[in-house]
């Protein structure tokens, strides 16, 4: 009887977790600051390639998309600090941009690469990962 009594508790919870999965669990509350922050991040990554696009800020059309990416990474980035600590948001924020903007300019700048580059990324990486981790 007392082995029922637990088992139905077990079931009782999982169902309860499953139907949290299902109403959206991770876009709500603080979930979404961080999916708020990965977005911040992307549009830092562009911001800052389109740095290099918008040579100086000459070229009208990079410029215009350079300012608005801009925008929208601190946008975002707002949002997010309304319930995450500002230390590990900024920290992951320029994380997500310092590792997207390195890739971008190896991939489309055809900028050198070397291994101490690739374990400094992931150092980084892990550095972005472990705040994540550690924040609640």
């Amino acid at each position: 009887m007392l082995l029922n009594i637990k088992s139905t508790r077990k079931d009782k919870n999982q169902g309860e977790n499953l139907k949290r999965f299902r109403s959206g669990f991770f876009m709500k509350g603080n979930n979404m600051q961080w999916i708020y922050l990965f977005v911040a991040g992307l549009f830092e990554i562009s911001w800052a390639v389109g740095l290099k696009f918008s040579e100086g800020f000459t070229q009208l059309v990079p410029s215009v998309l350079t300012v608005l990416g801009m925008i929208l990474s601190f946008y975002f980035l707002a949002l997010s600090l309304k319930q995450l600590p500002l230390g590990t948001a900024y920290a992951i924020w320029t994380g997500i941009g310092t590792i997207g903007t390195v890739i971008f300019g190896i991939l489309i700048f055809k900028e050198p690469t070397t291994f101490l580059k690739f374990i400094c990324i992931l150092l980084i990486l892990s550095g972005v990962v472990g705040l994540k981790i550690l924040t609640h």
